[in-house]
């Protein structure tokens, strides 16, 4: 007689592994866009990478505050050698002089640094891991923006203060120097913005249409280089209203004519351009309509995009 089937003896183990429910802060959007912001600002200047990442950056900082130094050598060194009242004639570069003085370089320190920032991403597809929910490709693409906007104004800044640091050491009377020329640290402050959001937003703009960082950079810097000695020749050439307008499209003297607003006069870059003799709300608006146009189509680039 067949007796019943027999079960068979099931045997398991349960092992607690320690999952538990996350019970802290949700921060949601503002914690991934800062997170981004920080992330641009370190790969802007190489920080948690290679030592050759580092080298260009600091490189053109470098040049930069080299440049400062210079200029405070020879400020000084006229000041002892023939009177501040005789090197005040001599209109040596000062504060107001530097950014058009440094400009290339400012331009070509963002074509270089700014497609780290987009390129490297949309080419690995990195990109689809920072717009998963609940970040969008609005905050993708501005805080970017915001994180190279942060290094070039750190970047404009620290050679600024190391030139006044040098005014005022090289000036035999130093307290005097600085009540007399007080004004200039909150103008060189103010000039820094226009010229960081400029170069910040043409140079991610050249980023934004393609995966290769060299392609963007090589674009960039020979759009400022072109335009303008070809600029200058031609509005010398024609000369009247047509020759200052030709002028303003001189790429790398817009941001420049803005910083000669701010400080009340020409630069020694600016100065013999036709286009520093129109009227200063000419000149700024054509300083916005080069930053926020571009800005608009880059902000259209990136703001539909989804993982």
């Amino acid at each position: 007689m067949t007796g019943q089937p027999v079960a068979p003896k099931r045997e398991g183990t349960v092992f607690d592994i320690g999952y538990q429910n996350y019970s802290g802060p949700r921060e949601g959007r503002s914690r991934a866009r800062i997170s981004i912001v920080k992330n641009g600002v370190r790969t802007s200047l190489g920080f948690g990478r290679g030592a050759l990442a580092k080298v260009l950056p600091w490189l053109f900082i470098a040049v930069l505050v080299f440049i400062a130094i210079i200029m405070a050598l020879v400020a000084g060194a006229a000041d002892r050698l023939i009177g501040p009242e005789d090197a005040e004639q001599l209109n040596l570069p000062s504060h107001s002089d530097f950014y058009g003085i440094a400009s290339i370089i400012f331009f070509v320190f963002a074509a270089i640094g700014a497609p780290e920032l987009l390129c490297p991403d949309r080419r690995e597809g990195t990109i689809n891991l920072y717009l998963v929910r609940p970040l969008t490709g609005t905050d993708y693409v501005f805080s970017r923006w915001l994180a190279f906007f942060l290094v070039m104004v750190a970047v404009a800044w620290l050679p600024q203060f190391i030139l006044l640091i040098g005014l005022l050491m090289g000036d035999p009377r130093p307290l005097d120097y600085l009540r007399q020329n007080w004004l200039d640290i909150p103008q060189f402050l103010l000039a820094a913005v226009p010229l960081a959001a400029y170069t910040t937003t043409l140079a991610l703009l050249a980023a934004a249409f393609t995966t290769r960082r060299a392609y963007a950079a090589v674009f960039l810097v020979g759009l400022f280089v072109i335009t303008t000695p070809f600029t200058t020749g031609l509005a010398s050439e024609i000369g009247g209203t047509a020759g200052r307008w030709i002028s303003m499209f001189n790429l790398s003297n817009i941001p420049v004519h803005v910083n000669d607003v701010i400080f009340g006069e020409p630069s020694l870059i600016t100065g013999p351009a036709p286009a520093a003799e129109l009227s200063s709300w000419i000149l700024v608006g054509w300083f916005f309509l080069w930053t926020l146009v571009p800005a608009g189509v880059l902000w259209q680039r990136y703001r539909r995009l989804t993982p």
